[in-house]
């Protein structure tokens, strides 16, 4: 009896243990101090080491759930929502640019230098996908307007759960399929249908408000802002295909460098959200989430091969919002979940 006792309380005490450093784990990595950098320890970590980029403070006072909230590309992927893989011989370009630059080669599209805000909403999937799209518009039919990130992330039911996450080909055979509405930023009134979720701040110090976890994602409004000069049908825009691209780096250039700006997703860690220049790769920290993004361009720093990619969390995170990221060994999936499309002619047109 007095054996089986003290194993009782052995094991009691074993598990104590157990819980006090789940508890304190949880501590250290999902309850930030006011006022404290969530990610402290990662940026510590890259700026002691020799690597190919700078760290510095964002997201301060934030805890890592509220930076979790903003990665919205769901994983896996169904099969119904992969795209068909466009086929090698659609490639045309056999030899590229050291450095290429979408922003340079369309300049008379300036939705190509623009970094739209998803605010508090885990919506990167609709504005990866609205962002490459409007730009494509514009390269293909020299016409200039926003493609409405609010209609996608609200209305679209296949492509997931808005504010929750959602899948980047879905949105793009959605555009084929149903079109999407035009629609500029929060409080912008432009377009038919403009973004609802207010812009926040990303960075240690801003001008706007900081985004604190999710926002709910607003209710499916099949209609346009009351002083626009069309009705949600007529204003649908449609695309003319939707695929994904092989990861192959010839591949992904030619696209972009023939047809312009692409999605991509990737694995976001936790020193990704330190980011300030140079070149990314992932060095140390958790995984956070999955994150859709668009990449216009590539280039060389330093000797290090990049992708030159837009984000959605306003111009003062990141370089300016933009960040480039290691090129040709599918740095954290970058270069495996490429999808694109090419646009219809504009009825209006």
């Amino acid at each position: 009896m007095h054996s089986f006792s003290w194993i009782c309380r052995m094991r009691f005490s074993v598990l104590l243990v157990a819980c006090l450093v789940a508890f304190c784990k949880g501590a250290v990595f999902r309850a930030t101090p006011k006022g404290k950098e969530p990610f402290m320890t990662e940026m510590r970590h890259v700026n002691s080491i020799k690597t190919t980029w700078k760290a510095g403070s964002n997201f301060a006072g934030y805890s890592r759930e509220d930076v979790e909230g903003l990665m919205g590309v769901l994983t896996p992927t169904p099969e119904k929502f992969k795209l068909p893989v466009k086929k090698p011989q659609q490639f045309g370009v056999p030899h590229f640019p050291d450095e290429f630059d979408s922003r340079d080669k369309w300049s008379s599209c300036p939705s190509i230098k623009e970094i739209r805000d998803q605010g508090s909403c885990g919506s990167c999937w609709a504005f990866g996908a609205v962002e490459a799209m409007t730009d494509r518009i514009c390269i293909f039919h020299g016409v200039q307007f926003h493609l409405s990130a609010e209609d996608l992330a609200t209305c679209c039911e296949d492509c997931g759960n808005g504010c929750n996450g959602g899948f980047p080909g879905a949105a793009w055979q959605y555009w084929k399929d149903t079109g999407i509405v035009t629609g500029g930023p929060y409080n912008s009134s432009q377009g038919c249908q403009p973004y609802k979720i207010p812009a926040c701040d990303h960075h240690v110090v801003g001008k706007l408000t900081p985004c604190k976890g999710d926002d709910p994602t607003p209710k499916c409004a099949k209609q346009c802002i009351s002083d626009y000069k069309a009705t949600y049908e007529q204003d649908k825009y449609f695309g003319r295909s939707s695929y994904s691209i092989p990861q192959n780096n010839s591949y992904i250039q030619s696209e972009i460098m023939t047809s312009g700006p692409v999605e991509a997703a990737f694995s976001v860690y936790s020193d990704f959200p330190t980011y300030k220049t140079g070149v990314y790769k992932h060095e140390t920290g958790d995984f956070l989430g999955g994150h859709a993004v668009k990449i216009l361009g590539w280039g060389v720093e330093s000797g290090t091969d990049y992708w030159l990619v837009a984000n959605s969390w306003n111009s003062d995170w990141g370089d300016k919002g933009f960040f480039k990221i290691l090129r040709g060994s599918d740095e954290c999936g970058i270069e495996s979940s490429i999808v694109a499309g090419t646009p219809g002619m504009p009825s209006w047109l």
